[in-house]
């Protein structure tokens, strides 16, 4: 067994911040000087510095200064094969995906296409800190192969899964239903629980997917009950009127995925911005969990989540977050807390009054505003408890997989240092209140330059620089 220590300053979960209004401190822990100690990548033991070291003598110590280090970033959606087209100008979802999505897509069947694309894919997450994805693949297994065998080499978890589509895509791209099913089979079989690797049933959504495809995806989670299942739900508009003429027996989005039995844990559905109520309140009490992507709502133009309605503590769904590459302009998860907290204040006012006094909802209104510690417990240990993984990461109690970032505070634009000055001179956080305001300024002011380190199960993957 390896056994090394690492010594630095600490900041995570141990619980939900929405449940501890006005006292969010409540749900957070920080180390000034903390020590972790790991063995064969899982945490052994954690806390202050004096506390560990003595119980543990002898263990060789990294000791990383100057940073605040948190829990590995986790990306409950994203797009492997859209690396290539972050960026791409001028569309809203539908004619998006036609112009400029599925064309690469379809690169994805060449094998070292393939390869390259998920290397590129991967190197991009760990330079953002982000250590866990939920991730879509391509239509073609080969692109699903590629990045369970690429991940597994680099010890990252990833949950994925062959993207099923039959409809409203060029015929080149689609697949037949019996294919799919094949091919999930196989794909499970070889991938899922090995190593680090989980599979997720993915029909890529109700608008692209035929009832004998839904049928398929019913089949393969009865037959795999501990599979995930991954999809799209109420991004745009377009998108949500279409869903409805191509299953015209269902009343809504959600009762599309409900008809065959994919809703409950383990489920997610990315963006939700066109949820209603009633859809909020079934996901809640099936314990489904849907994935806020603010960086691609806002560029494509679909909307704003109501992240107020979603942290409803009567119906409250679970949730992470996602950058959603390449609707999503960044892979940073810092760039998406950033628009998360935008769309909220957008949320904000709309509901306290001043808009519509019949909207009026003060206590719905407070809860769309991302905090610090609401925003990095949704992307670190909230985005885990979404996921139903937060047995093996997300925060760093001991017996949980040690991913971990070490975040400069002074990492970001020029203006960022000074800034973080007025909060602590030169020393760094000596509190958690401290910590929490530095950390929401890399929130708002910084990006992934704030990013210096990288760990994955105790070793380092990515170092600035």
């Amino acid at each position: 067994m390896t056994t090394v220590g690492i010594r630095g300053t600490f900041f995570d979960f141990v619980d939900d911040p929405w449940k501890h209004v006005g006292n969010e401190q409540a749900a957070a822990r920080f180390h000034q000087d903390g020590l972790m100690i790991v063995t064969d990548g899982v945490i052994k033991a954690f806390g202050p510095y004096e506390t560990i070291a003595a119980a543990h003598p002898g263990v060789e110590i990294t000791h990383i200064k100057d940073r605040i280090i948190v829990p590995g970033f986790i990306d409950g959606h994203i797009h492997l094969p859209q690396t290539r087209v972050l960026g791409a100008y001028g569309e809203q979802l539908l004619p998006w995906l036609q112009k400029w999505v599925y064309p690469e897509e379809l690169k994805y069947r060449d094998r070292n296409y393939a390869r390259e694309g998920v290397k590129r894919f991967l190197d991009a997450l760990l330079a953002s800190g982000t250590t866990t994805c939920q991730a879509f693949t391509s239509s073609s297994p080969v692109s699903t192969e590629e990045l369970f065998e690429e991940a597994a080499r680099r010890n990252m978890r990833v949950i994925a899964g062959l993207t099923g589509i039959d409809r409203n895509a060029p015929a080149d791209f689609i697949d037949t239903p019996e294919n799919f099913y094949r091919d999930s089979k196989r794909l499970i079989a070889e991938y899922h629980n090995k190593g680090r690797n989980l599979y997720a049933i993915t029909p890529r959504f109700a608008f692209g997917a035929s009832p004998e495809l839904l049928k398929a995806c019913q089949r393969l989670k009865h037959e795999h009950p501990d599979c995930w299942v991954n999809t799209h739900i109420s991004e745009n508009p377009a998108e949500c009127s279409g869903v409805l003429v191509e299953h015209p027996d269902c009343e809504d989005y959600l009762g599309v995925y409900e008809k065959f039995d994919l809703v409950g844990p383990k489920f997610s559905g990315g963006h939700g911005v066109y949820l209603s109520n009633n859809e909020f309140r079934r996901m809640s009490k099936k314990g489904a969990a849907v994935v806020f992507c603010p960086c691609s709502n806002l560029f494509l133009g679909s909307g704003l989540f109501r992240l107020g309605r979603a942290t409803d503590p009567e119906h409250r769904v679970k949730m992470s977050f996602g950058t959603d590459v390449g609707g999503g302009n960044r892979f940073s998860m810092i760039s998406v807390l950033d628009d998360a907290y935008k769309v909220g204040m957008c949320n904000n006012t709309l509901l306290d009054g001043s808009i519509d006094p019949t909207r009026k909802d003060l206590a719905e209104a407070e809860r769309n505003k991302l905090s610090p510690y609401r925003g990095f417990w949704s992307i670190t240990l909230g985005g885990a408890e979404g996921l139903y993984i937060d047995d093996k990461l997300g925060n760093f109690e001991p017996g949980k997989e040690a991913d971990f970032v070490a975040l400069d505070p002074n990492g970001g634009q020029i203006a960022q240092a000074w800034h973080q000055s007025l909060i602590a001179e030169g020393a760094g956080p000596r509190t958690m209140d401290e910590a929490a305001s530095m950390l929401f300024a890399v929130m708002m002011v910084g990006d992934d330059r704030c990013v210096d380190e990288t760990w994955v199960m105790g070793k380092r993957l990515y170092k600035k620089g």
